[in-house]
């Protein structure tokens, strides 16, 4: 019986919440509150090309400016070790073969 007078309850509130027209409530932020939006996003637009045009300039600026060379390393023996011969040949398989006459 409990029940039955809970679903009752229950039924009647919500025919009753259905039935009023609700206002649709308005979200208050505190960045539109003194601006228009048209005011703000023009805004941002201007900071957006503002932006890509400083970086192009930077990087154009840091690209033209060129970059060191060093020295290259020394050619060190034991770098190209070969205790056994390749099944290939005595020159590596990538390697430039020259022909001395």
């Amino acid at each position: 019986m409990a029940i039955s007078m809970m679903r009752s309850a229950l039924l009647r509130n919500s025919l009753r919440s259905a039935s009023k027209p609700s206002a649709p409530t308005r979200r208050g932020f505190s960045s539109s509150a003194h601006h228009d939006d048209a005011y703000e996003a023009a805004k941002w637009e201007k900071i957006t090309y503002l932006g890509a045009a400083s970086c192009t300039i930077l990087a154009i600026y840091n690209l033209s400016k060129g970059h060191p060379h060093h020295e290259t390393p020394p050619e060190y023996p034991y770098l190209h070790i070969r205790n056994k011969e390749f099944p290939w040949g005595p020159n590596g398989l990538f390697e430039v073969k020259e022909d001395h006459h």
